[in-house]
């Protein structure tokens, strides 16, 4: 006899896909079921899931192809088998930042949906406009410059919202949007994010905003928990702040709230349970952190072609460097976020350096780089009195912090505070396979320092468990000098989840929903039923006390050296 036990969905909408991945209560997963915009989707024409308007630096997409996909993700889980009347509940992830404009139309069309016809044939004219900006537009520099300074400055724009403006989030977005398309936006019912998009369609109704996807708007008080009446006032331009309130619609604290059950059209057309029951849908990065139990001061390092840092924290310490969310699922908790443009690109840089002046690229790439870092001293000391070699290595123009592509070496005597820019004692590029990596990571330690607490029995703050992800987290001397940076009591582990993080956190984020206890946390019910043996390897110890200490000596010449690049960077192009 077949299984009966109850089924959960969790949807990733991202540029270039749309991911359908089944758990069930155990978080096992089941099923998976993908459609692939450019390979699968028909009559549109797109690149890589998007458009681009280059002469007005825009790239969108076309809604209609996400409700093509949705219909073609669910049709490949029914043909692998899926009992869709096991499913009890559904959240997605959407890629953060896109938006969704929802014409007069929308509200009858989506509740009368026709299981006979596809989502595609029935919701075309239900948007008052037909493409979503996506997280690649660059179209709002005026609209940027109007939020950072209309609370003062983007240091109080970051206090407020969470972040400065950035030209891909919805505020500066929907602003630009009114300038554009002002009879548009008149004719616009609501403005959804991706992920409140996608709860919709389940519905077929309006689903509010989630309280953590909605801090990638600059628009949110993170603080006073609402919308922010002065950031709403510049947003709604000429059309004002009721109409602008009216089109966001209310944002509910808990991110496990039961929205309400699926629309009939799934349960006539797919066969799912009349009591079905749709979660919040939140955004790309909130899922990924629910894709493992990641707890307080926990950190997530993403070590790919640019850096992503993400960590758990009850600390609110907004800069306009940084990203901070309200955790999706749990109260009292906030998500920090760094993105850098730098990250694998400037390791493989020295990794080749070093092999060409070797003349000896071996069959694993990697083995010169990774045999220097660990032989080298930590910060090239070779003996304690010797100066600190510190630099920064952007092979490309970075944001963090906001410098043009190049290369800077230093020594810093950490007993006077001297601060020195020389490539005296350097050893080029041998000195830097340690020098890129200890880089990285110290502009990880220095952002983050504050939010970390200490694991107890007079530990220094720092986090709990240091997780690596993407391609250089299958690099053990990256991971090693990670750990002696930023610390890590209970080391330093690699995190396997295949491309599957969003949809995972998602999935999750609906079994939480519906079978969390009175007042269990997300981290409590996922932690006790994930098994970590499957997802996790221990690749590095993290805390080592007499490094710990020397590379905090470090973290104070690394900001001095960050504050020396910049201001004479920006003295040379005044």
């Amino acid at each position: 006899m077949a299984s009966q036990d109850p089924l959960y969905i969790g949807f990733d909408l991202s540029t270039q896909q749309l991911k359908g991945l089944v758990v069930n209560s155990d978080l096992k997963v089941v099923y998976i079921a993908k459609f692939d915009f450019d390979a699968d989707s028909t009559g549109f024409p797109i690149k890589k899931g998007v458009l681009t308007n280059e002469a007005e630096h825009e790239v969108f997409a076309p809604v209609a192809l996400w409700l093509q996909a949705l219909d073609g993700v669910l049709e490949s889980l029914r043909k692998q088998g899926l009992d869709f009347s096991r499913v009890k509940g559904i959240s997605a992830a959407g890629q953060q930042h896109g938006s969704v404009y929802w014409g007069r139309q929308a509200a009858g069309l989506l509740k009368n949906l026709d299981a006979s016809k596809s989502l595609e044939e029935q919701l075309q004219p239900a948007f008052s406009h037909p493409y979503s900006p996506n997280w690649q537009d660059s179209s709002t520099q005026k609209e940027c410059d109007e939020f950072d300074a209309v609370l003062g400055s983007r240091e109080q724009l970051a206090h407020v919202s969470g972040s400065k403006a950035h030209h891909r989030f919805t505020g500066p977005q929907i602003l630009r949007f009114t300038r554009k398309y002002p009879d548009v936006y008149q004719q616009t019912d609501r403005i959804a994010l991706v992920s409140s998009f996608l709860a919709s369609l389940f519905l077929g109704r309006y689903a509010p905003f989630d309280i953590s996807d909605v801090c990638g708007m600059n628009l949110w008080n993170i603080k006073q928990g609402k919308f922010d009446e002065q950031l709403l006032k510049l947003c709604g331009g000429s059309f004002g702040v009721e109409e602008l309130k009216k089109k966001l619609g209310d944002v509910p604290e808990d991110g496990g709230l039961h929205l309400g059950s699926v629309h009939p059209y799934y349960t006539k057309r797919y066969g799912f349970s009349p009591d079905c029951t749709v979660i919040p849908a939140t955004g790309d990065n909130p899922a990924t952190i629910l894709a493992l139990p990641l707890r307080p001061s926990d950190a997530m390092v993403s070590l790919g072609t640019s850096t992503t840092f993400l960590m758990s924290t009850p600390s609110y310490k907004p800069d306009p460097a940084t990203h901070f969310f309200n955790h999706p699922t749990t109260p009292g908790l906030y998500m920090f976020m760094l993105c850098y443009k730098n990250g694998g690109l400037a390791r493989e840089h020295v990794r080749d350096a070093i092999n060409e002046s070797l003349k000896n690229t071996p069959d694993q790439p990697w083995a010169n780089f990774d045999e220097i870092s660990l032989k080298s001293p930590a910060l090239g000391q070779k003996s304690p009195g010797d100066p600190m070699k510190l630099g920064l290595f952007f092979p490309r123009p970075e944001i963090v912090p906001n410098l043009p592509a190049g290369q800077w070496r230093f020594t810093y005597d950490p007993a006077t505070g001297n601060l020195k820019e020389t490539t005296d004692g350097w050893v080029a590029p041998q000195d830097e396979a340690r020098a890129i990596v200890e880089s990285q990571m110290l502009s990880l330690r220095l952002r983050s320092k504050g939010l970390t607490q200490s694991p107890g029995n007079g530990l220094p703050a720092q986090p709990r468990r240091v997780y690596l992800v993407g391609g250089g987290s299958k690099n053990k001397a990256i991971a090693k000098i990670a750990g002696e940076i930023l610390g890590g009591v209970d080391g330093v582990y690699k995190l396997d989840v295949g491309d599957n993080a969003c949809a995972l956190g998602a999935a999750y984020k609906a079994v939480w929903g519906l079978e969390r206890q009175p007042g269990q946390t997300f981290e409590d019910l996922v932690g006790q039923r994930w098994r970590e043996e499957e997802f996790i390897e221990k690749i590095a110890d993290g805390y080592q006390k007499d490094l710990f200490e020397r590379y905090g000596q470090a973290v104070e010449g690394f900001e001095k050296l960050e504050s020396h690049v910049v201001d004479s960077v920006h003295k040379s192009r005044a």
